[in-house]
C-alpha cells in the first residue's frame, strides 16, 4: 500500500486522526495522532480481556488469604493467625514486585516484563496448592505475590499506550473493574471448597492460579508498546505495531512514518526531580492513604463489628452483594473520568467515601451497618478505577511503568501497615477509628487536588 492510501475512514474518529492520515504524504505524525489512526477496535477489545483476565486472578489471589486461613491452620496444625503470616509474606512479594518490575519494564521493555511477572505468578500461584510443608507455602505465596504486583504497573502502563487520549481514562477504570468479577468468583470458589475440608485451601490457590496460566498464552500475542519503541529510538518498529493495530481493528490506512523522540533513560530518583516531584510525593500519599481506609473498612472494620453480631459480613455471600454494588461505581468512574476530568471525579469519590465512613458512627442498626458498608463498596472502589487511570497518565513514557511500579508499592506498603495503625483504635474506639479513616480519605482528596496536572484529552508524552 503507498504512502498516499487513505481508504475507509473510521466511524466516529477524532479530527486529530483524519490530520495524522491526511499529512502522511509529505511528513511524519506524532505518536498519538498514529494512535488515532490506527482506531480502537478488536485489537484494544482483545487486549483488555487479556490483561482484566490477569487481573481478574490478582483480585483472587490477593483477597483468598481471608478464606484459605482456617484450613491451612487445620493442614498444619497453626493457630489460625500464625497461618495469616502467608498473606504477609504474600503482600511483601507484591511491593517488591511491584517497584522492581515496574522499574525494569521502563529499562528494557514492556513486554519483557510482563511475561516474565505473568511466569512467576502463573508458576508459583499453582504451585502454591502442592505446597508440603508451611515453610514451603509461604516462600511460593511470596514469589507469587512478587509476580502479581510486577502485573500491576505493567497492564496499565500497556493499556494505556495503545489508547488516544479520549478512549483511555474510560478504558482504564472498566479494566479495574475486572476486580470486582475476581471478587465474585472467589467467593463462589470458597463456598464450592468447603467441601474439600482441610484441603480447601489447595483447591483455591489451584483454581486462582489458572486465570493467569491461561494469560500467559494469550500475551504471547501482545506486542510491545508503540510509545516504549518510540520513545527508545525503533521508531520504525513503532509504526509497525500500529500498522497490526490498525489491520486487527479493520482500518485501512497506512500508518506515516512517526516523529522519532529523543531517546533517553531516566533513573529512579527522576520521578521526583523538578518537572515530577509534587504530582509523584501527592499521588504517593494519595495511593497509601486510600490503600489504608480501604484495608481498615474491608478487613478490619468486618472484624470488629462481625464480634457485635454482625457476622454475616465476613460471610461469601454479602461479599457477592460487595462485588456487584462496586460495578456501578466503577461505570460511574468510567463516565466521570471523560466527562469532568480526572481531579474532579477521583476528589468527588474520595470525600464521598469519606462520608461514608461516619455513617458507620450513625448506629448499629443492620440497616446502617449494611447501607453504610455498600455505600463504601460503591463509592471506595470508584476511586481506586479513576486513581488507576489517573496515575500512568501523568508520567512521561521513560518513567510511565516506574511510576505506577512506585504507586503499586506505596499501596502495598499501606495494607502492610493498616494492622498497626488501624486494628488497636478499631478494637477500642471505634468512633475515633471512624474518624481516622474518614480524614485519611480527606487528606487524600487534598493531596490529588495539589497533583500539578489534569490529564484529561492529554497526549501521552
Amino acid at each position: 500500500m503507498s504512502s498516499s492510501a487513505i481508504t475507509i475512514p473510521v466511524p466516529n474518529q477524532a479530527p486529530t486522526a483524519s490530520l495524522g492520515r491526511q499529512r502522511s504524504n509529505s511528513t511524519t505524525i506524532t505518536i498519538e495522532e498514529g494512535i488515532r489512526a490506527a482506531g480502537v477496535g478488536r485489537f484494544q477489545y482483545r487486549l483488555f480481556a487479556i490483561f482484566g483476565l490477569v487481573w481478574l486472578a490478582d483480585a483472587m489471589q490477593v483477597l483468598s488469604i481471608g478464606f484459605t486461613a482456617p484450613s491451612i491452620a487445620a493442614t498444619f496444625g497453626l493457630a489460625v493467625p500464625a497461618a495469616l503470616q502467608v498473606g504477609t509474606t504474600f503482600f511483601i512479594g507484591m511491593l517488591i514486585g511491584a517497584f522492581v518490575f515496574g522499574r525494569l519494564a521502563d529499562r528494557i521493555g514492556r513486554r519483557p516484563v510482563l511475561m516474565i511477572a505473568v511466569i512467576i505468578d502463573a508458576i508459583c500461584g499453582i504451585g502454591s496448592a502442592f505446597a508440603p510443608e508451611f515453610q514451603w507455602l509461604l516462600v511460593l505465596r511470596f514469589l507469587t505475590g512478587i509476580g502479581v504486583g510486577g502485573t500491576l504497573p505493567v497492564d496499565y502502563t500497556m493499556m494505556a499506550e495503545f489508547l488516544p487520549s479520549d478512549r483511555r481514562g474510560r478504558w482504564l477504570v472498566l479494566l479495574e473493574s475486572f476486580w470486582a468479577v475476581g471478587t465474585i468468583l472467589l467467593a463462589v470458589l470458597a463456598l464450592a471448597a468447603l467441601s474439600h475440608g482441610h484441603d480447601a485451601w489447595r483447591v483455591i490457590f489451584f483454581v486462582t492460579g489458572l486465570p493467569a496460566l491461561i494469560g500467559l498464552f494469550m500475551r504471547l500475542f501482545v506486542p510491545e508498546s508503540p510509545l516504549f519503541l518510540n520513545q527508545s529510538g525503533r521508531s520504525e518498529e513503532a509504526r509497525a505495531v500500529l500498522q497490526r493495530v490498525a489491520v486487527a481493528n479493520g482500518v485501512q490506512v497506512h500508518i506515516a512514518p512517526l516523529e522519532p523522540q529523543q531517546k533517553e533513560r531516566k533513573s529512579f530518583f527522576a520521578l521526583f526531580d523538578a518537572e515530577c516531584r509534587r504530582r509523584s510525593i501527592c499521588l504517593l500519599a494519595a495511593w497509601m492513604l486510600i490503600s489504608v481506609a480501604y484495608y481498615g473498612v474491608f478487613v478490619y472494620l468486618p472484624v470488629k463489628l462481625s464480634g457485635e453480631g454482625f457476622g454475616f459480613m465476613r460471610g461469601q455471600v454479602f461479599l457477592i452483594f460487595l462485588a456487584l454494588v462496586q460495578l456501578p461505581g466503577f461505570a460511574l468512574s468510567a463516565y466521570g473520568v471523560e466527562r469532568w476530568g480526572r481531579k474532579p471525579t477521583l476528589i468527588g469519590f474520595l470525600l464521598l467515601s469519606a462520608f461514608g465512613c461516619l455513617l458507620y458512627s450513625l448506629g448499629q442498626s443492620t440497616t446502617v451497618v449494611v447501607g453504610s458498608t455498600l455505600l463504601m463498596s460503591f463509592s471506595l472502589l470508584g476511586t481506586w478505577g479513576a486513581l488507576y487511570a489517573f496515575t500512568p497518565e501523568v508520567y512521561p513514557t521513560a518513567l510511565r511503568a516506574s511510576g505506577m511500579g512506585m504507586a503499586g508499592a506505596m499501596a502495598r506498603f499501606g495494607g502492610l501497615f493498616a494492622p498497626a495503625i488501624i486494628a488497636p483504635i478499631m478494637a477500642t474506639q471505634f468512633t475515633m477509628a471512624l474518624i481516622l479513616l474518614s480524614s485519611f480519605l480527606a487528606v487524600a482528596s487534598v493531596a490529588i487536588w495539589m497533583v500539578d496536572i489534569e490529564s484529561k484529552d492529554r497526549a501521552l508524552e
